[in-house]
């Protein structure tokens, strides 16, 4: 059964952000190198390299709509499935979403990220529904970018909105 949503009277047919087929779930930790080798193991795969989320002078990091230049983190990212991905992040101390939940909640689940077209639609088709943006960035290699929605209330996690773009 397919559910249509509508958002100030207008009908979305595959969920709010243009698309319910999930690309990555992304966990924080405190300890990136001893999480991946766990998931490595638990996984039966190598541990994939880690690397920096990159520098600010690319990703011009944005936290709760102040730039965030000292926002930063380590990511290591396994292909789990067609199209899926786990991500592990490992924040710095400086404010962001990752440290936020890090300090908050401890080591999780931090969000549930999908592919988009189009981030300004689906930012606003977001904030339609009720999520807020709480930090946003472009990629450290400047190939797309990514907004994560504060979907903590109803949705009880945030929601990552990834937008690849094209060349």
């Amino acid at each position: 059964m397919k559910h249509i949503i509508k958002i100030k009277g207008e009908p979305i047919m595959s969920g709010v952000v243009g698309t319910n087929l999930v690309a990555q779930v992304g966990f924080i930790v405190k300890d990136i190198e001893a999480a991946k080798e766990k998931w490595a193991q638990f996984l039966g795969v190598e541990v994939p390299p880690t690397q920096p989320v990159g520098d600010y002078a690319v990703t011009g990091t944005v936290y709760k709509g102040q730039p965030a230049p000292e926002a930063s983190c380590l990511m290591a990212f396994f292909d789990v499935g067609p199209g899926l991905q786990l991500e592990l992040i490992q924040p710095n101390e400086a404010p962001s979403t990752w440290r936020n939940y890090l300090n908050e909640k401890g080591e999780g689940i931090h969000h549930v990220a999908f592919q988009v077209k189009d981030s300004k639609e689906a930012i606003a088709r977001c904030e339609a529904f009720g999520l807020s943006l709480e930090q946003h960035g472009v990629y450290g290699d400047g190939s797309g970018e990514y907004n994560y929605m504060n979907g903590e209330k109803d949705l009880k996690c945030i929601v990552e909105l990834l937008e690849s773009y094209k060349k």
